[in-house]
C-alpha cells in the first residue's frame, strides 16, 4: 500500500465526516510518505516531527514562523522551535521531518541569522556540488537532481578528471617534474579514461598535449606550499578564522604538510548533505610567532581562475561535512591547477547559513514533484522553480533542453510569465515535438515520479545512521563488528579487495550474498559510508568485499559494519531516456513516428535482397533446426525495416529462438545489439550461443555477469590484452559485431560512436516503456521478444498503474499486427497442463511439439511403496490416490470442508493449513523418486513463502526452491505446487490475484504435473480464477478435501504440527 495513497483515504475519511482520524496520524503519514524509516530522537542526530507552523509578526514587527515539534511518535512533549530572520522563508510544513542545530538547553528552539541551524528533511542528502550549482539558478539543480544522465560528458570533462587523479596521486608521491610526466601518462592508459577518450572520439596524443600544459604548475604549487624550508618562506595570505581571538587582519604563512584522503567521501545526516573531497590536507598556519594546525579541504579546478561563489560555496559545504569526520576547519582551498594559484575560503557563519538555506530550498523542490488539488483528484506534476533570464549562465547550461521541455510540455505557463529572453530559445528547443510528443513525455514524468516515491522504491539510506548495527542485523540486510583481516590488495583502477571477520564469534545468519551492492561504514558516528562495493565471497566466518577506497589506512581495531544498498526505483535512466526521446535528431525522431505517433512498421518485398548469397547455406542449416512459427520470426525479422514483435508463448523455446535469430543476422553480415532487464537473462542467451562458437563482447560488471560467460566481458577482454592505448580500444570494440548489455547499460561509451543493424530487447513485455526505449537509439531496426499475457512491468504505485505504467513498449506496438509472429508450438507442459493456458488465455493456440511432450508425465520410481504406506489406511480417500497418480496431470485441491482460514500478521497473509498440505505433498513425492530440484513452489504472499520454508526445514525436506510466481517466469520444473493462500469469509481480495497474466505465469510453469490448493468458494470471486474453476470442473479436475477431523487429515496435519 503506497503511502501516499494512505493518507489521501485518510484525508477523505475526515472530509466525509467520519470519525476524525487523528492528527498525529496523519502526520505520521506524511512523514513516511518521503522517509519511512525515520526515527524522532533527540542528540546530535535530532530528528523533530513538525505538528504545526504559524507564520507571525514580532514587536518590531518582523515576520516569525513559530514550529509545533515533538520527538515522541504519540506527539506528546510538544516542543517550540522559532525561525527568524531570513529562516522564516524556509517552506516548512506540517508533517515535515527536520534536524536543529544548535544550543537546545532552554526551550524553545530559536534559530535566527546569528545562531543555529535548521535543516529540512536531512535525511535527504544532497551533493554539494547541486547546491552550489543552485546559487545561480535552483531550476538548474532540480534539473540535474531529476535529469542526472542528461548531464552529457565533455573533452574538458575528461581532462579535468584526468588531471585531478594525476594530482591526487603526485600529493601523495612526488611533484618531480619527470614523475609528475610519468603520473600522467599511467593515468591516460587506464582503460577508464579511454573509454571516455573513444566516447568522445579524441585522440590519445591530443589529451596527453593538453595534459602536459597544466603539470608546471603543479610543480610550482608544490614548491611555494610544500617544499622543506623556515615558517617565512611559505607563502603569506590573510586568512580569517572565527577562532583567531586576537587579530584576525594579519597575513599568516601557510604550509600544506600533507596529504590525508583522496576523494574522501562523506555523507552528513546533520546538515542533509554529502559530497566527494578532492584532497584532504594538514596546513600549518603560521601567524606572528604562533602555528596552528588544522586538517583541511582542498578543492581542485581546472577550468578557468574565476575564484567564483559557486567555486567558494561549493569549499564552505565541504567544511560542514568535513565536520562529520573531524573538528571544524573553518576554512578551505580553492586550488586552480592552470595557474597554481590557491585561494582561501573562510566558512563564516552568515555564508553556512545562507547555503543551508539554498540546501532546503532544493530538497523541498525535488520531494514537492507532485500535487494534488483537493483530496481524490488526479494528481499532477508541479513547477519546477522559476526560469531565470541570465545569458551566460543559459547559454552553457546542460540542463537548457530538459528546461525548456519541462517548461513546455509539464508547466505550459503564459509566455509572459517567462523572461523575454527565454521565450525564444524555449520555442527554438521545442518546435519540432507535437501536442501528443508533449503529452507523452509529461504522462510518463509523472508516472515516474509517482513510482520513484513508493514505499518500496523509496528506502533511504538511513537506517546506517538511524539504527545500530546489531538491531539492523535482525533484518539480515547488516553485519556489523567486522573486523579487517588482511591486507588490502588493489585488484584494478579503483577497486580494493578487503577481509573482513567478526571480531567475536561467527557471522550472524544474513541475507548477504556474493554479488550484492553494499556500503560499508565504522560502527562509530563519524564514519559513516566510507565506501561502496560489492560483496566477493561470504561464508559463516568471513566476508570478502570489493570497495572503491583503500581502507587500510584507518586503525586495525577500527570496527566496521556491511549495509546492503538498497535497489532504488532508479528513475534517472528512464527519464533520461525519455528526455532523449524528445531531442531534434533523426533517431530520436523515427522513434517518436513508431512509438508516439504508431506510424506503421515497412517491411521489405523480398528476402533476396536481403540474404547475401555465400550466407544461404549456413541460414538454412539454421532453420532446419527450427519449426515453422520460429522460422517465420526470422523471415519477418529478415525483411523489416523498422520494428518485429516476436510473442513467445510458454514453453516455446524464446531463448532458442532468439539464439537462432542473432547467428542468422551474424551470418548475414549484421551486427546485433542484444539486450534485456536483467543480467541472467541476457547471459541465458549468451550461455546458449557460446556453444554455437559465435563471439560477442559483453559489456556490464564482471561480477554481475553469470561465470561461464565473465571470459567474454570487455573487462576481462582488456585485461588479457593488457589494452592500454586508444587503438587498441577501438580494434577491440570494431571486432565484435555481436555486443550484449542490460537495458540499463547504454550509458556505455561505445554506444556513443556505434550504431547497429539490429537491437533484440528479450523479456520486452516485462520492461517498462522509458527503460525499453534505451538500448533503440543505437539500432536502425529493432526486435522486441516477450508475450504481454504473462507478466507486466512491475509498477508499485497504484496511481501509476492507473495511469498506464504497466503498459510494455511491447503491448504498445501489438496494435500492429503486421508486425506480430506468434510462437505457438511448445516444448515444456504435457497436454492437459497445456489445455488451462489454452483455455484461460490462448484461445487454443498453443500446441504440443511432438507426441512425446504431449503424453509426458512425471516419473515416480517407488509410487508403488508410497501407495502401500497410505492405502493400508486410507483406500477410501479418492484425493489421495488422485493426487499422487501420474496419470492426472492436473488437480486442485480444494480446501473448502477442512477448512483452510487464512491468517494476517505483520502486514503479511499467510494461510498454514495450505502450507502444511504442500509439504505433506512435496515430501511423499520425493518419497516416491521426484528429486527435489525437479520440484517448484508457487505461493503469491511472501509470508506464505517464509511459512512453507520453515516447515520444510523443519520436516528434513531438501533443497525445494519456493518463490513467488515473478520469480519462476521463465522457468519450468517437472512438478509444481501452487498455494493460493487467500481463504475468507468477508470476501477480501488481494491485487495479486486479481491480474490474469500472474495465474497464467503460475499454470504454465509445470511439464508434468501440476497441483493448486486453495479454497474454490473465496477464490472464485477473482474473475480469472472463475475462469479456471468452469474449465477445472468441466474436466472433472477438482478434488474436494474432506474435513480436517477426516483421519487422512487429521494425520497429515497432525504429522506437521509434530513437526
Amino acid at each position: 500500500m503506497e503511502p501516499l495513497d494512505d493518507l489521501d483515504l485518510l484525508l477523505l475519511e475526515e472530509d466525509s465526516g467520519a470519525e476524525a482520524v487523528p492528527r498525529m496520524e496523519i502526520l505520521q503519514k506524511k512523514a513516511d510518505a518521503f522517509f519511512a524509516e525515520t526515527v524522532l530522537s533527540r542528540g546530535v542526530d535530532n530528528r523533530y516531527l513538525v505538528l504545526a507552523v504559524e507564520t507571525k509578526l514580532n514587536e518590531r514587527g518582523a515576520e516569525e514562523k513559530h514550529l509545533l515539534i515533538t520527538v515522541s511518535q504519540e506527539g506528546e512533549q510538544e516542543v517550540l522551535c522559532i525561525l527568524r530572520n531570513g529562516w522564516s522563508s524556509v517552506p516548512v510544513e506540517p508533517g515535515d521531518i527536520i534536524h536543529i542545530e544548535g544550543d537546545c538547553t532552554s526551550e524553545p528552539w530559536i534559530v535566527d541569522d546569528d545562531f543555529g541551524y535548521f535543516i529540512l528533511s536531512p535525511d535527504m542528502l544532497i551533493s554539494g556540488t547541486s547546491v552550489a550549482s543552485s546559487i545561480r539558478c535552483l531550476r538548474r539543480a532540480v534539473l540535474s537532481e531529476t535529469f542526472r544522465v542528461s548531464d552529457t560528458a565533455t573533452r574538458q570533462m575528461l581532462i579535468g578528471t584526468i588531471l585531478h587523479e594525476v594530482f591526487q596521486k603526485a600529493i601523495s608521491e612526488s611533484f618531480a617534474p619527470e614523475k609528475l610526466q610519468e603520473l600522467a601518462l599511467q593515468t591516460l592508459r587506464e582503460v577508464r579514461h579511454l573509454k571516455e577518450m573513444y566516447r568522445l572520439n579524441l585522440s590519445q596524443d591530443e589529451v596527453r598535449c593538453e595534459v602536459e600544459e597544466y603539470l608546471p604548475s603543479f610543480s610550482k604549487w608544490a614548491d611555494e606550499f610544500m617544499h622543506k624550508g623556515t615558517k617565512a618562506e611559505f607563502p603569506q595570505m590573510h586568512l580569517s578564522l572565527p577562532s583567531d581571538s586576537s587579530d584576525r587582519s594579519s597575513p599568516c604563512n601557510i604550509e600544506v604538510v600533507k596529504s590525508l584522503d583522496i576523494e574522501e567521501s562523506i555523507w552528513s545526516p546533520r546538515f542533509g548533505l554529502k559530497g566527494k573531497i578532492d584532497v584532504t590536507v594538514g596546513v600549518k598556519i603560521h601567524r606572528d610567532c604562533k602555528t596552528k594546525y588544522k586538517i583541511m579541504p582542498l578543492e581542485l579546478k581546472t577550468g578557468k581562475e574565476s575564484n567564483s561563489i559557486e567555486h567558494r560555496g561549493q569549499v564552505i559545504l565541504y567544511t560542514l561535512l568535513s565536520q562529520e569526520r573531524r573538528e571544524d576547519p573553518e576554512a578551505g582551498w580553492l586550488l586552480y591547477l592552470k595557474t597554481g594559484q590557491m585561494y582561501p575560503v573562510p566558512a563564516n557563519h552568515l555564508d553556512k547559513r545562507e547555503l543551508l538555506k539554498l540546501r532546503n530550498q532544493l530538497a523541498f523542490s525535488l520531494l514537492h514533484r507532485v500535487s494534488r488539488a483537493a483530496a481524490g483528484e488526479e494528481a499532477r506534476l508541479l513547477a519546477l522553480p522559476q526560469i531565470i533570464e541570465e545569458e551566460k549562465t543559459c547559454k552553457y547550461c546542460s540542463q537548457m533542453g530538459n528546461c525548456a521541455l519541462y517548461s513546455r510540455a509539464v508547466e505550459q505557463v503564459h509566455d509572459t510569465s517567462i523572461p523575454e529572453g527565454m521565450r525564444s530559445k524555449i520555442q527554438e528547443g521545442t518546435q519540432h515535438l507535437t501536442r501528443a510528443h508533449l503529452k507523452y513525455f509529461s504522462l510518463w514524468c509523472l508516472m515516474l515520479t509517482l513510482e520513484s516515491q513508493s514505499k518500496d522504491t523509496k528506502k533511504s539510506h538511513q537506517s546506517i545512521w538511524l539504527t545500530p548495527a546489531s538491531k539492523l542485523e535482525e533484518s539480515g540486510n547488516c553485519i556489523g563488528s567486522l573486523v579487517r583481516t588482511e591486507p588490502v590488495k588493489r585488484v584494478c583502477d579503483g577497486h580494493y579487495l578487503h577481509n573482513f571477520q567478526r571480531k567475536n564469534g561467527p557471522m550472524p545468519a544474513t541475507n548477504l550474498m556474493a554479488g550484492d551492492r553494499i556500503i560499508l561504514s565504522g560502527e562509530e558516528r563519524k564514519l559513516f559510508a566510507l565506501s561502496k562495493g560489492y560483496v566477493k565471497r561470504i561464508d559463516t566466518a568471513a566476508v570478502t568485499c570489493l570497495l572503491d577506497r583503500n581502507l587500510s589506512t584507518l586503525p586495525e581495531t577500527t570496527l566496521f559494519r556491511l549495509d546492503r544498498e538498497e535497489k532504488h526505483g532508479d528513475i534517472n535512466t528512464p527519464l533520461g531516456n525519455l528526455s532523449k526521446l524528445m531531442e531534434n535528431t533523426d533517431s530520436s525522431k523515427r522513434l517518436r513516428e513508431l512509438i508516439i505517433d504508431f506510424k506503421e512498421p515497412q517491411f521489405i518485398a523480398y528476402l533476396s535482397s536481403v540474404l547475401p548469397h555465400d550466407a544461404k547455406d549456413t541460414v538454412a542449416n539454421i532453420l532446419k533446426g527450427l519449426n515453422k512459427p520460429q522460422r517465420q520470426a526470422m523471415k519477418k525479422v529478415l525483411l523489416s525495416k523498422d520494428y518485429t514483435l516476436i510473442v513467445g508463448m510458454p514453453g516455446t523455446g524464446k531463448t532458442t529462438t532468439i539464439c537462432a535469430l542473432v547467428r542468422i543476422l551474424s551470418a548475414c553480415g549484421f551486427s546485433v545489439l542484444l539486450t534485456s532487464y536483467t543480467h541472467s537473462a541476457v547471459d541465458n542467451i549468451l550461455l546458449k550461443l557460446a556453444k554455437f562458437k559465435i563471439g560477442f563482447l559483453r559489456l556490464g560488471q564482471s561480477h554481475k555477469v553469470h561465470p561461464d560467460i565473465q571470459k567474454f566481458t570487455e573487462e576481462e577482454m582488456c585485461r588479457l590484452r593488457s589494452i592500454a592505448s586508444l587503438a587498441h580500444l577501438e580494434e577491440l570494440y570494431n571486432s565484435h559485431p555481436v555486443v550484449a548489455t542490460t537495458c540499463m547499460g547504454i550509458s556505455h561509451p561505445m554506444f556513443s560512436r556505434k550504431t547497429f543493424d539490429f537491437c533484440i530487447v528479450d523479456e520486452a513485455s516485462q520492461i517498462s516503456q522509458p527503460i525499453c526505449l534505451g538500448p533503440l537509439f543505437f539500432s536502425r531496426r529493432f526486435v522486441l521478444v516477450g508475450d504481454h499475457k504473462q507478466l507486466p512491468p512491475l509498477v508499485l504505485n497504484r496511481e501509476a498503474r492507473a495511469l498506464g505504467m504497466s503498459e510494455s513498449l511491447f503491448k504498445r506496438l501489438e496494435r500492429n499486427e503486421s508486425a506480430v509472429v506468434q510462437l505457438t508450438i511448445q516444448y515444456r507442459m504435457n497436454r492437459k497442463i497445456m489445455s488451462l493456458s489454452n483455455k484461460l488465455t490462448y484461445e487454443g493456440k498453443l500446441e504440443c511439439g511432438s507426441d512425446r511432450v504431449a503424453n509426458a508425465v512425471i516419473t515416480l520410481p517407488n509410487l508403488k511403496d508410497v501407495r502401500l504406506e497410505f492405502y493400508a489406511d486410507y483406500s477410501d480417500n479418492p484425493w489421495l490416490a488422485g493426487v499422487f497418480e501420474p496419470d492426472n496431470p492436473v488437480c486442485f485441491l480444494n480446501t473448502d470442508k477442512v477448512p483452510a482460514p487464512e491468517q494476517i500478521e505483520n502486514g503479511g497473509v499467510s494461510n498454514v493449513t495450505e502450507a502444511r498440505l504442500i509439504v505433506f505433498l512435496t515430501s511423499t513425492f520425493i518419497k516416491a523418486g521426484c528429486s527435489p530440484s525437479d520440484i517448484g513452489i508457487i505461493a503469491p504472499y511472501r509470508q506464505q513463502l517464509r511459512t512453507i520454508t520453515d516447515l520444510l526445514a523443519r520436516s528434513s525436506v531438501g533443497m525445494v526452491e519456493v518463490n513467488t510466481v515473478d520469480k519462476y517466469q521463465g522457468r519450468d520444473k517437472s512438478l509444481i505446487l501452487v498455494s493460493f493462500v487467500r481463504s475468507n469469509e468477508d470476501g477480501t481480495l488481494g491485487e495479486l490475484l486479481k491480474d490474469w497474466r500472474r495465474l497464467n505465469v503460475a499454470i504454465t510453469r509445470a511439464k508434468h504435473k501440476l497441483i493448486l490448493l486453495g479454497s474454490v468458494s473465496s477464490l472464485k470471486r477473482f474473475p480469472p480464477l472463475e475462469k479456471l474453476f468452469d474449465h477445472l470442473n468441466a474436466e472433472q479436475l477438482i478434488s474436494n478435501l474432506p474435513s480436517r477431523e477426516h483421519e487422512s487429515l487429521y494425520h497429515i496435519l497432525g504429522d506437521c504440527q509434530r513437526d
